[in-house]
Parts: C-alpha cells; sequence; structure tokens
C-alpha cells in the first residue's frame, strides 16, 4: 500500500491503536468500528514499528506508559522518518504532570487523552486531527502544483522574451535593411525626375518620366508590403499594449486623412454615423483596420465609390462595419479574404495582398474578430467585433491572449 495515499475522514480511514493492555485495545476497538473506521491494533512500541513499515494509515493513538519502546520514544522514531512523519499520533495517557505533556508534545504528537478514554471525546479529536492531515495534505498538493506552475510560467516568460526578441529583430531589419534602401531609391527618382525636366526632347521626356513613375509606383508598392508586414510582426509581439476609450469619430476622420490622395482620385462618396459607442482598445491599430477597410471598399468598390460607414450594438460587444456599392464576392473569394496575400480581383487593382490579413491579425490580438457579408452584385459589408468590456477586462483579456500564445 502507499503510505503516502490520503485517505477521508470518514469509515475509509485508517487507525492504529498501540497499547499493552488487552482490555484497553478491545474497547477501543469494538468502538472505532461501530463508528465506520478501520483499525489495526500493535501492543507494545516494537510492533507498531512493525505495522507501520506495511500498513498505511492515517492516524495512530499511542500509549506512552509501556514496556520496551515507551510511547515518546516510538513517537520519535516516527517522526523521524519520512515515511510516516505526517501521520498525527494521539497520546493516551495516565500521567497529569504538564511536563508529561509538554514533553509529548516536543515528540511529535497533536494531541492527548487522558485515561481513563472518554469514548465521545476521543472520537471528536480523531475526526478534528484527519480533517486537519486532509486539509494539510490538500494544501501541500495545491503547493506543489504552485511551484509547477510558476516553473512553468518561468519558461512561459522565457520563451515570450524569446519571441519579442526575435520579432525586435525582425523589425529592426525590415526598417533599417529594407526601409532605408528604399528611401533612397525615392530620392533618386525625384533627382532623376528633375533631371528628365530638363531634357529639350518633349517625347523623350514623358517617355523618361512615364519609366520613372513605374519605379516609383513598384517602390511605393515594396513600401506597403514592408509596413504591413512591420503591423503584422507588431501584433503577433507578446507584450501588452495600452488601452483606452475609442474617440471613433476622431479614428475614422484621421483613417480618411490617410487616404487623402486615393478619395480625390476616386471621389469617395461617405455616409459615416454621427454618434459612436464607447469600447476599450488600442487606437492606433483600429485606426489601421479602418484605413485598411475603406481602402479595400475603394479600390474594388463601384466606379463612384459610396461608402456607409456604422455598427450595431449587442450584448457583450459591438459591431462596426463599412459597406460599399461594388459588385460584392463569391463565397470562394469571401473564404479566402484574410488569409495573407490574397487580392480580391487580380485585374481591377494593384494591392500587397495583405491588408485584410493585417486587420484578422490585430482583432485576434484585441480580442475580437473580423468578418464579410456579401452577394454578388449586391455589394459587400466587411465589419469588425470589439468586446463591449470595462477597461479592467479588455486589460485582462489581452494579458490572457499573452499567455495563451505559448501553449
Amino acid at each position: 500500500m502507499d503510505k503516502t495515499e490520503s485517505h477521508p475522514v470518514d469509515g475509509t480511514a485508517n487507525i492504529l491503536i498501540v497499547d499493552d493492555v488487552p482490555d484497553n485495545l478491545s474497547v477501543l476497538f469494538d468502538f472505532l468500528l461501530k463508528n465506520n473506521y478501520q483499525v489495526l491494533i500493535a501492543q507494545d512500541g516494537e510492533s507498531a514499528l512493525e505495522v507501520l513499515q506495511i500498513e498505511a494509515v492515517d492516524l495512530i493513538l499511542l500509549d506512552v506508559m509501556m514496556p520496551g519502546l515507551d510511547g515518546f520514544t516510538v513517537c520519535q522514531q516516527l517522526k523521524n522518518n519520512a515515511n510516516t512523519a505526517d501521520i498525527p499520533i494521539i497520546f493516551m495517557t495516565a500521567l497529569s504532570d504538564v511536563s508529561d505533556k509538554v514533553r509529548g508534545f516536543a515528540s511529535g504528537a497533536v494531541d492527548y487523552v487522558t485515561k481513563p478514554i472518554q469514548q465521545e471525546e476521543v472520537l471528536a479529536r480523531i475526526h478534528t486531527h484527519l480533517m486537519l492531515r486532509q486539509l494539510q495534505k490538500k494544501l501541500a498538493a495545491q503547493n506543489e502544483q504552485l511551484l509547477e506552475n510558476n516553473v512553468m510560467l518561468e519558461k512561459k516568460n522565457r520563451a515570450l522574451a524569446e519571441k519579442n526578441a526575435q520579432l525586435d529583430a525582425f523589425s529592426h531589419t525590415v526598417a533599417h535593411d529594407l526601409k532605408n534602401p528604399l528611401g533612397n531609391v525615392f530620392g533618386f527618382v525625384t533627382l532623376l525626375e528633375n533631371s528628365v525636366l530638363k531634357n529639350v526632347d518633349p517625347e523623350l521626356r514623358e517617355k523618361q518620366l512615364e519609366f520613372l513613375s513605374y519605379i516609383e509606383l513598384s517602390g511605393r508598392k515594396i513600401q506597403s508590403i514592408i509596413e504591413s508586414l512591420m503591423l503584422l510582426a507588431q501584433t503577433s509581439k507578446l507584450e501588452n499594449i495600452d488601452i483606452e476609450p475609442l474617440d471613433m469619430d476622431r479614428i475614422i476622420q484621421s483613417a480618411r486623412y490617410a487616404l487623402m490622395p486615393l478619395l480625390e482620385k476616386t471621389q469617395a462618396e461617405f455616409h459615416v454615423a454621427s454618434e459612436w459607442p464607447t469600447v476599450y482598445s488600442y487606437a492606433p491599430w483600429i485606426e489601421q483596420v479602418w484605413v485598411n477597410y475603406l481602402s479595400n471598399a475603394i479600390k474594388y468598390g463601384a466606379k463612384y465609390p459610396v461608402l456607409y460607414l456604422g455598427f450595431d450594438v449587442y450584448e457583450f460587444e459591438v459591431k462596426f462595419w463599412v459597406r460599399d456599392n461594388g459588385n460584392g464576392l463569391s463565397e470562394e473569394q469571401q473564404k479566402r479574404l484574410f488569409t495573407p496575400f490574397t487580392r480580391l480581383h487580380r485585374k481591377q487593382a494593384e494591392g500587397t495582398g495583405l491588408g485584410l490579413c493585417v486587420v484578422e491579425s490585430i482583432l485576434r490580438r484585441l480580442g475580437g474578430r473580423v468578418g464579410v457579408e456579401s452577394e454578388l452584385g449586391q455589394g459587400s459589408l466587411f465589419y469588425f467585433y470589439l468586446p463591449k468590456l470595462s477597461k479592467a477586462d479588455t486589460l485582462q483579456l489581452l494579458a490572457q491572449w499573452v499567455m495563451e500564445q505559448d501553449k
């Protein structure tokens, strides 16, 4: 039998009675059996130690005055043995001297009862100390689990730090090894344009300017890909972000301003809700969501884009959306929308195919979700949900996301 096995307080608990007086053993044996305990007996200290080598018990009733090994000596030996040290021992004694009681507690006993034994008293003390032992074992198990959790948490923290370091290295590489040279390309394009403008041959000048515009357009596309990749890396970074109440009207105005050249080119018409509900989230990323949604709605919408921006409030979340007047999307297109490098219509507009993937990554990081509702010939409604939570609950949700990433 496993000596570390715990038993409940009820009748499955094993009790060892140690007493050199057969009558005392008989009375206690019968009484405890009637109260549904399992009982073992020993008539001296040596026999008790032998029993405990092969049997697991939950409590010991130990007589003090016995021939050979007395109760104090037996108790000390049990407390010095790791296999039996946690077994509660209740002394049974006729000794009334305070010094004897102190000696008993010093040897490791948890309690004592005086002879002649009062049955109800001993039953109450047995129940109390079995309960205490059970609680101690439960606490020890919880402490052990806590230590294991702490070790796992330390491992996760190290893994998170390593992932963050890798993302930092990626962002640094993109920013310095790609963006800086690309900036030089734009600078040389400008210099070449100024030089070409001095060309006296109008036909050659126009042709050269056209080629330079292709170079700049390609560079802008590369720049857009780099910025999208950097944002994807940022949304995957396992650290906390600043949460604040969103001024959605201001965020949408800022998103439209970022798209001003495209808006002027297409003369897109906007219909925007006058008031917006307040939710807690990270404003820079939500602005980027609107930028990507509006950009897609304009690029892949009708020739003269008309966009409606609104929201729907539900019990636990808010749905924000933009509806366009485009041609709509097939079911197959809708399935692939939020995956990397997927473009809606290859021939209709240039794009990186990363915009909606960035949107999905942002909303997943913020505890929200994305989607589209569309029918061919009926336009499309792109939406994102944000939880309707307090700031504290939002922070807890984001912290939980961080913890789950290393599972």
